[in-house]
């Protein structure tokens, strides 16, 4: 069980701290319930959850981002999605992504995304600001991934895949129509190796909550 010691539970109601007074680490605070509204709040001063029992929101220095402009895709990659083997989708089967992302990955018991997440997840999809991105290989959902977007901003979460390469395709073409939409501002929350592939980059909390106010405007 996560717990930060002296730190109070945030209340529903209460805003979310300035994201400035975050730990080292990025933690910002703690709550004991997790809803849409909650969630809308906090992506919208540049904070995210991570853990449930209690829930923990974060705001790391430096944030991982991918600029659409600079988005790199892989050689053999790039065959792949041009062999037409998959199909892409949007807002088709965000259930169905979201608890695909939901799986422990291997080697391990449990994923951080429980129940709850799922669940306010879902309803902040139904609210028009949580979207999911499908990739199919015939009629079976492949691959995939979800995010948060509040204006020209999204947030990836998380994505998964049934197939090799589907979600990785997921997020490149993801990248490539959210850029067409006018998104100015992919959050990848912390670089990994694997989204470092594609471009992601890493910049200063200031930059970022710039970047992020003038995207949701």
């Amino acid at each position: 069980m996560f717990r930060k010691a002296s730190v109070p539970y945030l209340a529903s109601t209460d805003p979310f701290p300035d994201p400035a007074q975050a730990d080292p680490k990025g933690f910002v605070a703690i709550t004991r319930e997790l809803t849409p509204q909650l969630l809308l709040k906090a992506y919208s001063k540049g904070i995210f959850p991570w853990t449930e029992n209690p829930f923990s929101w974060w705001s790391p220095d430096p944030r991982g981002i991918l600029p659409l402009d600079q988005l790199h895709v892989p050689t053999r990659l790039n065959r792949t999605i041009r062999s037409g083997q998959f199909t892409f989708t949007m807002n088709q089967a965000f259930k169905d992504v979201i608890r695909g992302c939901a799986q422990p990955a291997q080697g391990r018991e449990e994923s951080w995304i429980g129940p709850t997440f799922i669940e306010a997840y879902t309803q902040l999809h139904e609210m028009g600001y949580a979207v999911s991105f499908e990739v199919w290989q015939d009629t079976q959902l492949a691959g995939g991934l979800y995010g948060v977007k509040i204006g020209h901003f999204f947030a990836g979460e998380s994505m998964f895949h049934l197939v090799r390469d589907a979600s990785s395709v997921a997020l490149v073409l993801a990248a490539r129509a959210l850029k067409a939409e006018g998104c100015r501002l992919f959050d990848l929350q912390m670089i990994t190796p694997h989204t470092a592939r594609f471009g992601g980059v890493e910049i200063r909390r200031s930059e970022y909550l710039k970047l992020l106010q003038r995207a949701i405007g």
